[in-house]
């Protein structure tokens, strides 16, 4: 249920709350006071386009927050699968604009404006001025038909979706694959080469830096041998080398501790230093001998570099790139080793495919035909309650295999005859606006029996429609207030008087401001409201009286 609508900074409403309730919530006013505001209003809060100058001319954002009571476990499930968390079971949708781009929240977690449609579609119905004229596209009627039958249905609807997906993409697999059989032979020379070239290289993880490294050392070995041989003379050569010095100022201590053990630590520390030294005179050597290689080992590193970069170039940047790209190619030429046997299997696969797909077509065709017999009786019985005399509904299901889609392969399409004697017509040879709009009420007021949608919006779909149909209609639409939140815009007073709560929408002017507001009507006020409906801005008792009697019948 919509519990209330918040507005502020639209067209020329400052700001309105609406705190609606179960049971027919009317909404009246002049015409020009703004009621179409409230609607677009709500639309934009659902996610739908609004003009760039919605925002009032003296406001810097404009806003719209609907918020909703939620029980139904479906809708609730369906806001589970956005991650979205409710707080006392009330979903708050809010969309705002600044600066000219918008924003949409959920519960205060900002979302995409598709995502606000989605959780739109569980929570509330818009009905507009001129939504009646949909019911003249055929395609419509499949969805209103689908939109009838119950949740198994939905289960193997989605079935069949799945099953038509699964079937484009090996249809679309064996068509190129034919398509290309002239080509495979060529393919698969190529596809042979590429693994051949791969393979014989027999390069490995890692080889690449190896031998990068050891081509870097090769390249660079003549100026490190320059460094390390005076290394190597510096420390351990016959002249004065840090070797020789050490060891003849070993000699002098020695000599000194003989005569005073005083300077023994420094001797100590001596020895220490001759032994690292020696260490490092060995390690060193160790290492120039590394360096020495032969003109041969050079000219293999190289050579097998150059193998490894010119694979990088065609197959990938990296050793691990150029092994995918072999596995690639090496399934290449399993397929196409034996091209026939690969097409029969993706024929044979195609074919099972569409079999499975044309079982799950004929059992949600046989399900939509049966639905379809129920929902005739029942919208038929609604358009006579909405005075169409012997009025005649039938849904026409044609079934064709060769035009199988997401959602099967039938065609629906609506006829009815609204008068006596009249033979079935489809709904787009249906003239009058009227007759439009009283049909697409009955068939809402069906279907709204099915699905768990708790609001109902109705934006005056009762133009052209007056005296004992206008009746029928308030009828019909407290009907649906039954067991329904359904909010109607209406100029008719049948309609109004049937109100569980009433609001009047007035526009009202304060120097160069002007401003809708939106006020709740108690009794009292709701018959004055009735009554100007029925007498216009000439109330009188009479018209009081009128609209008492007109409130009373409606009890």
């Amino acid at each position: 249920m919509l519990q209330s609508i918040h507005v502020k900074n639209i067209a020329l409403i400052d700001e309105v709350e609406i705190d609606l309730t179960d049971g027919l919530n009317i909404l009246t006013g002049e015409t020009g006071a703004g009621k179409s505001i409230i609607i677009d209003s709500v639309n934009f809060a659902l996610g739908s386009r609004m003009p760039k100058d919605v925002v009032r001319d003296d406001s810097d954002y404009a806003l719209c927050e609907l918020v909703f009571s939620v029980e139904d476990e479906k809708t609730l499930s369906e806001l589970r699968s956005h991650d979205i968390m409710l707080t006392d079971d009330q979903v708050i949708l809010q969309r705002k604009i600044v600066n000219g781009k918008s924003s949409c929240k959920v519960n205060g977690e900002t979302v995409p404006a598709s995502v606000i449609r989605q959780i739109a579609e569980h929570l509330i119905d818009i009905h507009g001025q001129h939504e009646h004229q949909s019911l003249l596209y055929r395609k419509n009627h499949k969805i209103i038909l689908d939109s009838f039958c119950r949740d198994g249905f939905n289960n193997e609807l989605c079935k069949l979706s799945s099953a038509y997906d699964s079937y484009k993409k090996i249809l679309r697999e064996y068509e190129q694959a034919l398509s290309s059989k002239d080509s495979a032979a060529a393919d698969l020379d190529f596809s042979r080469f590429v693994v051949n070239e791969i393979e014989s290289a027999g390069i490995r993880e890692g080889e690449d830096e190896e031998l990068e490294d050891d081509f870097k050392r090769m390249n660079n070995s003549m100026k490190i041998m320059e460094l390390v041989s005076g290394a190597q003379l510096a420390l351990s050569s016959d002249g004065e080398s840090a070797s020789s010095m050490i060891g003849h100022a070993l000699s002098l201590l020695r000599q000194v501790n003989d005569i005073d053990e005083g300077a023994g630590s420094v001797y100590e520390q001596l020895v220490s230093a001759e032994d690292v030294l020696g260490d490092a005179v060995r390690e060193l050597g160790a290492y120039a001998e590394k360096l020495e290689y032969s003109p041969e080992d050079y000219e293999r590193v190289k050579e097998r570099l150059d193998v490894i970069n010119s694979l990088k170039m065609k197959y990938g940047h990296s050793i691990s790139q150029i092994n995918e790209r072999l596995a690639e190619e090496f399934a290449k030429v399993e397929k196409l080793s034996d091209y026939e046997t690969y097409l029969a299997d993706l024929e044979d696969k195609k074919t099972k495919e569409y079999e499975e797909l044309l079982k799950l077509c004929k059992k949600v065709s046989d399900m939509r035909k049966s639905e379809a017999a129920t929902l005739e009786g029942e919208i038929a019985g609604a358009l006579s309650a909405l005075n169409f005399l012997d009025a005649r509904f039938e849904i026409a299901i044609t079934s064709d295999p060769e035009k199988i889609g997401a959602d099967g392969y039938d065609e629906v399409e609506f006829l009815v005859s609204t008068n006596p004697g009249e033979e079935l017509k489809p709904l787009t040879n249906v003239a009058s606006g009227g007759e439009l709009s009283r049909i697409m009420l009955a068939i809402k007021s069906v279907v709204a029996k099915r699905d768990n949608i708790g609001t109902l919006i109705f934006d005056e779909i009762d133009t052209g429609i007056s005296g004992k149909t206008a009746q029928l209609v308030a009828d019909r639409m407290a009907d649906i207030a039954k067991a329904h939140q359904v909010i109607a815009v209406t100029h008719l007073p049948q309609i109004a008087s049937h109100a569980t709560t009433h609001f009047l929408i007035e526009k009202k002017a304060e120097g160069t401001h002007t401003s809708t507001g939106v006020h709740k009507l108690s009794y009292d006020d709701s018959i004055e409201e009735l009554a100007r409906m029925l007498a216009g801005e000439s109330i009188n008792d009479t018209a009081r009286e009128n609209a008492r009697a007109l409130k009373a019948g409606s009890g």
